[in-house]
């Protein structure tokens, strides 16, 4: 058996270069992607809203923000319903925030709140793979939910992959630092290319930036490999890879080969290579995103726009030693977690992302989205926490193609019920997709050459440019 590369080394997934690429028996069949998708010609937006996002960076906030405690406060609401931190002004007039949110608070005219969401979904995995995809999950309310047919729509990454290119070795949706999953890790629907195939999946970078010297792991040639004997065995797998054409069909095969493409690519990209080095980055720059694992995902994320991917999903991280696992699921010490671990990370994080792009004359091109799976209960529970309400939430959105200074929506006197222009996941799916300047009934073909909308919801003209 021959090994393109042989050193043990792990990627940042875990696949290790001899793994991800060797040439041999099935290894050197690689294995060509099968085309399972073309895009329709229409593309652009429509002339009274001109193009002005070119990537997004998605928070993805696994459990799903308290619309109290953030966007939605209800100082006036009963009890049971208000946030013990009370509210603070912000620099839109007439606006309050929840009080653990001080820096975003004076960014709001960057910002578009949309305070009324509604999933009417309260399990994590069906009411997720609504805001992941656009699409309804068929039941609703299930949680443990997997992913495959009929709940195999892709997700806003791959979405985007079918429009815009991958550029200089980095594809064109990357989700960072770990999946979404269930207790016992168990996979949320609507995370991967679903129904167009392996091939446009979101590349997954499980790795933590936060850790000393962070870089992805081979990033660069061994030294007994120059850049001619790495060109020759590429050339070699080309050569191969065409002859086995017939393997596509085999789906681990399949995904073996997308994970070489992955590793040639980065090996290959000195954009990639250099979009990844973290260390090119001020102390103080890296301080000011925080510490955490999840803040400095954000960090890399900013990087990798800036090199030309057009979406970044940044995962909530998981806190071991902390309450509900560090998550936004605060069924227990609600409040505690906000004000321990959650509102100071996310609070610091997005402002300094909203900023930094601002200074780097990036943020009129970046589309930046606050979203989780569904909001959270009006009524506190018996464990000093709230449980999950699909019914009425909160999301934001800020940057490229969008409005500052604007409140879409409403709820009632507790924000447990919409009662005025109710959004769903459809809409601000069309929303975004209109802000990177495709339009969102441009035609997308399945496995079985079926033509399908890439969404059928309705852009949100309020908050666009």
């Amino acid at each position: 058996m021959f090994s393109i590369l042989d050193h043990q080394q792990s990627l940042c997934d875990g696949i290790t270069r001899r793994q991800a690429l060797r040439v041999g028996s099935i290894g050197l069949g690689g294995l060509s992607l099968p085309r399972v998708l073309q895009a329709a010609e229409s593309r652009g937006s429509d002339a009274a809203h001109p193009v002005r996002a070119k990537s997004v960076i998605l928070f993805w906030l696994t459990g799903g923000v308290p619309q109290h405690d953030t966007w939605d406060p209800k100082p006036e609401g009963p009890s049971p319903s208000r946030s013990e931190f009370g509210t603070i002004a912000t620099r839109t007039p007439g606006l309050n925030v929840g009080a653990l949110m001080p820096r975003t608070a004076q960014l709001t005219d960057r910002i578009a709140v949309i305070r009324s969401m509604h999933t009417g979904d309260n399990s994590h995995s069906s009411s997720g793979y609504q805001m992941l995809t656009g699409i309804p999950h068929i039941p609703l309310s299930r949680e443990n939910a997997l992913p495959g047919a009929p709940n195999d729509w892709p997700s806003v990454g791959a979405l985007l992959r079918t429009q815009r290119q991958d550029r200089d070795g980095l594809p064109a949706a990357i989700t960072l630092p770990r999946h979404i999953a269930n207790v016992g890790e168990k996979l949320w629907p609507g995370q991967d290319g679903g129904f167009l195939g392996r091939k446009f999946d979101p590349w997954l970078l499980t790795c933590d930036p936060s850790t000393p010297n962070f870089q992805i792991p081979d990033l660069s040639l061994p030294k007994d490999v120059s850049q001619l004997r790495l060109d020759r065995r590429l050339s070699l797998l080309k050569q191969v890879n065409g002859e086995l054409d017939h393997l596509e069909r085999h789906a681990a095969a399949g995904k073996f080969d997308l994970r070489t493409q992955q590793a040639i690519s980065l090996l290959t990209g000195q954009r990639a290579r250099n979009a990844f080095d973290l260390s090119q980055e001020t102390p103080a720059m890296r301080e000011r995103y925080g510490k955490s694992k999840f803040a400095q995902s954000v960090l890399l994320a900013r990087r990798l726009v800036e090199a030309g991917t057009s979406l970044v999903q940044v995962n909530w991280q998981r806190i071991e030693g902390k309450e509900n696992h560090g998550s936004w699921d605060t069924h227990l010490k609600h409040h505690e977690s906000l004000k321990g671990w959650l509102m100071p990370i996310m609070d610091r994080s997005y402002s300094a992302l909203i900023e930094d792009l601002e200074e780097r004359g990036l943020l009129d091109e970046t589309l930046i989205a606050w979203v989780g799976e569904f909001g959270h209960t009006p009524k506190i529970n018996a464990r000093a926490g709230r449980d999950h309400w699909g019914s009425a939430f909160s999301i934001a959105l800020a940057g490229g193609g969008i409005k500052g200074g604007i409140v879409h929506g409403a709820t009632d006197a507790q924000a447990g019920q919409v009662v005025s222009d109710r959004v769903a996941p459809s809409d601000y799916v069309a929303t975004v997709l209109h802000c990177m300047g495709i339009r969102p009934e441009t035609i997308i073909y399945d496995t079985q050459s079926r033509p399908l909308p890439l969404s059928r919801g309705q852009i949100l003209d309020s908050l666009v440019v």
